[in-house]
């Protein structure tokens, strides 16, 4: 008696241990800090960050998006379908049993070998009903480390899942802003036309009173045809913008709706953050975490192949030739045992799967790295975006503020009659070019702020808490 109580003992020893490395996080070195940091951030990562522009519509647009966008809903399913396999994973762990019950009817041959015996019926009935199951122990840790894999899987499809929620709403707040963008500067065209129209209305009748020459009136001509073009142009960013952001909201190509312009936009805050909180926040870094931990499990299941396999199989049920009689005792069958499998000879098979699953894990484990570093350089190269798209921002206020005060003065000097025409249209083609590219700088920095938000892994998370205070417009 004790010395199976021992042998029970050492069975259960051995099954708690698992072959295969134990997964331990590897060391990352991370910046200590960002070149570019704003040292006025506000820590704003896990809030519903859209809601800082402060335009209901792009909340509006955001929201259908998460709710109807097809890749959402593929990343979703793809979840269900991870759920099953671990699922069916764990459930390896477990004694399996199955019933299973029969009734047939059948003749055997009456002319054989040996007479039929009298009194057996021919054709004669059999009935049978069996509870069957079967066990493997886990000696080795093969199917709890595959266990282990399939869990990392799901786990990584549900980070998978958060990282399309993650790029989805910096495409809708981009696809918004460029929209926005376009809108402003057909605006500026449409205004910049109507007034060279009236301009080169006036122009006409000068020249038909003999006031200007006929090149000053074919320059004038030049330039409002120059602003007419513009107008088609932007008008077709137009309309595929539109469609673009239809495409991510799960519609047809149509119009879509507008909110503020893009001045009137709020400009959010820069999120805080340190750079070793990536780790834990951005989902494509935890993502990659679980791939690896899949992998490192993986070895495990590999390396159990060079171990014996015990599984233990018994059966109970009954068998008859006479319903009546099936749940008798005379009918009562059973069988119980045990069955070694030792792998002696595989021809190099299963170190071919060992060293196949060490090359994955080493794979994993290099992309792990390089997403990080991935991470850090996105988070810093929009750092920087931001900061410097925000001193050219200024510089082209400026400067539109000089070009306006120069047209004027330059109008005012042809007027009087001190300066040609030319140095009027001079003032104008620039002020035209520094307002479409101060808006369209403007929508660039609204980008920065997206794309910071987007590599220091915030927006994705909707804890419904209340939305962050939106600051001042920046005009």
């Amino acid at each position: 008696m004790i010395r199976k109580i021992s042998i029970l003992f050492f069975i259960l020893l051995i099954a708690g241990c698992a072959v295969g490395p134990d997964y331990r996080r590897p060391d990352i070195q991370a910046p200590t800090e960002w070149r570019f940091e704003d040292k006025e951030a506000r820590t704003l990562i896990n809030a519903r960050w859209w809601e800082q522009f402060n335009d209901p519509v792009l909340n509006g647009l955001i929201e259908t998006a998460l709710k109807e966008n097809k890749d959402v809903l593929i990343a979703a399913a793809r979840i269900e379908e991870y759920e099953g396999r671990y699922a069916a994973a764990r459930g390896d762990l477990f004694p399996q049993a199955q019933a299973a019950g029969s009734a047939t009817r059948q003749r055997s041959t009456e002319a054989g070998a040996s007479p039929w015996p009298a009194g057996v019926s021919n054709p004669y009935p059999a009935y049978q009903t069996t509870l069957n199951a079967s066990w493997e122990i886990d000696l080795w840790g093969k199917l709890r480390r595959g266990t282990e894999a399939a869990r990392a899987d799901l786990l990584s499809r549900e980070n998978a899942h958060r990282a399309v929620l993650l790029s989805l709403t910096a495409n809708v707040a981009n696809a918004y802003i460029n929209l926005r963008d376009y809108d402003r500067q057909l605006e500026i065209a449409k205004e910049t036309l109507k007034t060279r129209e009236a301009s080169l209305e006036i122009y006409e009748l000068r020249f038909d009173a003999g006031v200007i020459s006929d090149l000053e009136l074919s320059q004038m001509r030049s330039e409002y045809e120059n602003t007419r073009a513009t107008i088609p142009q932007i008008e077709k960013s137009i309309h595929q913008q539109e469609n673009a952001l239809n495409l991510l909201l799960a519609r047809n190509p149509g119009p879509v709706v507008r909110g503020l312009t893009i001045d009137q936009l709020n400009f959010p805050h820069v999120p805080e953050g340190l750079p070793s909180e990536l780790l834990e926040r951005r989902p494509d870094i935890r993502q990659a975490e679980q791939d690896l931990i899949a992998a490192n499990a993986r070895i495990g299941v590999a390396r159990a192949a060079y171990f014996p396999a015990i599984s233990l199989t018994g059966t109970l049920g009954s068998a008859s030739a006479d319903l009546s009689n099936l749940f008798t005792g005379p009918a009562y069958i059973w069988n119980a045992g045990a069955s070694v499998t030792v792998p002696i000879f595989t021809a190099g098979r299963t170190w071919g799967q060992v060293k196949a699953s060490e090359a994955l894990q080493k794979q994993a484990l290099l992309t792990y790295q390089k997403t990080i570093q991935t991470a850090f350089r996105e988070v810093e190269d929009s750092l920087v975006d931001q900061n410097r798209t925000r001193a050219k921002l200024e510089a082209l206020f400026n400067q539109l503020t000089a070009l306006r005060n120069y047209r004027n003065l330059a109008l005012l000097r042809y007027e009087n009659g001190y300066s040609s025409n030319l140095e009027v249209l001079d003032a104008e083609r620039n002020l035209f070019s520094i307002e479409i590219t101060y808006i369209e700088t403007r929508g660039g920095l609204f980008n920065a702020f997206i794309s910071l938000y987007k590599a220091m892994g915030g927006g994705w998370a909707v804890d419904g808490s209340p939305p962050p205070k939106a600051p001042a417009a920046e005009k």
